[in-house]
């Protein structure tokens, strides 16, 4: 494994999203979310049969790694704290202390790095962490890409849509 790229879908139009994967070389995309379907007709591209025939397509190996998904609680927990503080899910721009500390617990405690890149296989050079959030700072892909950065040394880059115009 060379590099760690994360991107989320919103944001994305079709055309867009598999482009920024293209322009970067990702030959696995690990899926880390719970539900793999996202509401609303703009982003159907990213529900689970047509992402995965659209990578099938483009010769990019699909993975979806659940235990890298947070719990319902833990969503629930974060969604808790947007709404305190007025922001939607959409617009959050970082992730909480709380829900950060609560994933590390949940679903980083028993993480192995290497294993992850081992399940992955030799071929994998470029790995895209998938989720929804725009930034990722706003999304548990970051707490993944961070703990890979540091156990296997490897530069993570985010992927983020180009404004229209």
């Amino acid at each position: 494994m060379h590099k760690i790229v994360t991107i989320g879908v919103y944001g994305f139009d079709e055309r867009g999203f598999f482009a920024a994967l293209q322009r970067v070389g990702v030959d696995a995309f690990c899926d880390i979310r719970r539900r793999r379907g996202v509401r609303g007709r703009d982003y159907a591209f990213a529900n689970r049969a047509r992402l995965e025939a659209r990578l099938a397509e483009l010769g990019i190996r699909y993975f979806h790694r659940i235990e890298l998904a947070p719990s319902n609680a833990l969503r629930q927990m974060q969604y808790a704290i947007d709404a305190a503080a007025h922001v939607s899910k959409r617009q959050r721009q970082v992730l909480s202390p709380a829900f950060a500390d609560g994933y590390r617990q949940e679903c980083l405690a028993t993480f192995d790095s290497h294993q992850f890149a081992a399940d992955l296989g030799p071929e994998a050079r470029v790995v895209a962490l998938f989720c929804v959030e725009t930034e990722a700072a706003a999304c548990h892909r970051s707490l993944v890409a961070e703990r890979l950065a540091q156990e296997l040394h490897l530069p993570v880059e985010h992927l983020l849509p180009t404004p229209a115009g």
